[in-house]
């Protein structure tokens, strides 16, 4: 987004915004609506100059902290704090994480879903599933509750039963791991990433290798193949769904393949 729209933004919620609502006291006339660049860069504990030269439309750096603090003051609403982000083009991971009613109706979704379906988070841990997919996936949604194959990734490079599953597994655990690159995109080097990437380069040098090769591809998709123990060659069609109210979690559905004409 070119800056001087995140300038813009900034300055007409400032203008909109009363000193008394921001918790200002105020005495005698004022000539400008609204908040002062002073007040707001007092509120947000950043500098006048940066606060001008961020309505300005000067190339300056603002930092998820700041962005979370000009949203506090400014008291945007969740949609107004989601554009503000992404004028800035930053990833704002706790304002995705704050809606916990539509994560509650997200997870319930997959119940209502015929087809072998999973919701999946940030870390690729599967946060709830259908019947149908717990069958088909031996290993993994079929394990005892709180195990450590829970984990998408980890149960495609540590378990060894995902070999057998996962048809043509070279090629799909080295396209899972640029898929997961492009999903993670900026949170990379959050917190709560870094472990899991730690892990499974500590554990599997087929991961390592593949994460240091640095290729990023969209989760677009397509054909999935399988190997199932019990019910043999199985295929699908993969089809990932991003709540608009939560970016972090992703519902995941395997529908039936059409057969080729």
């Amino acid at each position: 987004m070119p800056p001087h729209n995140l300038g813009q933004f900034i300055r007409k919620h400032r203008e909109r915004l009363q000193p008394e609502d921001a918790g200002l006291r105020t005495t005698g006339r004022r000539r400008t609506p609204g908040l002062r660049r002073e007040e707001l860069a007092q509120l947000c504990a950043v500098s006048p100059t940066w606060i001008t030269w961020l309505e300005q439309g000067r190339e300056v750096s603002a930092s998820t902290e700041v962005l979370s603090r000009l949203a506090e003051v400014l008291q945007l609403t969740a949609a107004e704090r989601h554009y503000l982000f992404t004028l800035a083009g930053k990833l704002d991971l706790s304002g995705e994480q704050s809606d916990a009613s539509a994560a509650d109706a997200i997870v319930a979704s997959v119940a209502h879903v015929t087809a072998p379906a999973y919701v999946l988070d940030r870390q690729w841990n599967a946060r709830a599933w259908n019947t149908a997919a717990e069958q088909l996936f031996h290993g993994w949604l079929d394990t005892g509750a709180g195990t450590p194959a829970r984990n998408l990734l980890r149960f495609t490079f540590l378990a060894p039963q995902a070999r057998h599953l996962i048809d043509n597994w070279p090629y799909r655990a080295k396209r899972l791991v640029a898929e997961f690159r492009a999903d993670c995109g900026r949170s990379v080097d959050d917190a709560e990433m870094q472990p899991l990437i730690t892990e499974l380069c500590q554990s599997s040098a087929e991961f390592t290798a593949f994460w240091q090769d640095y290729e990023v591809t969209g989760r677009e998709g397509g054909i999935r193949v399988f190997q199932h123990p019990q019910r043999g060659r199985l295929v699908y069609e993969q089809v990932t769904f991003y709540p608009a109210t939560r970016r972090d979690l992703k519902l995941v559905m395997l529908l039936p393949a059409l057969p080729s004409p």
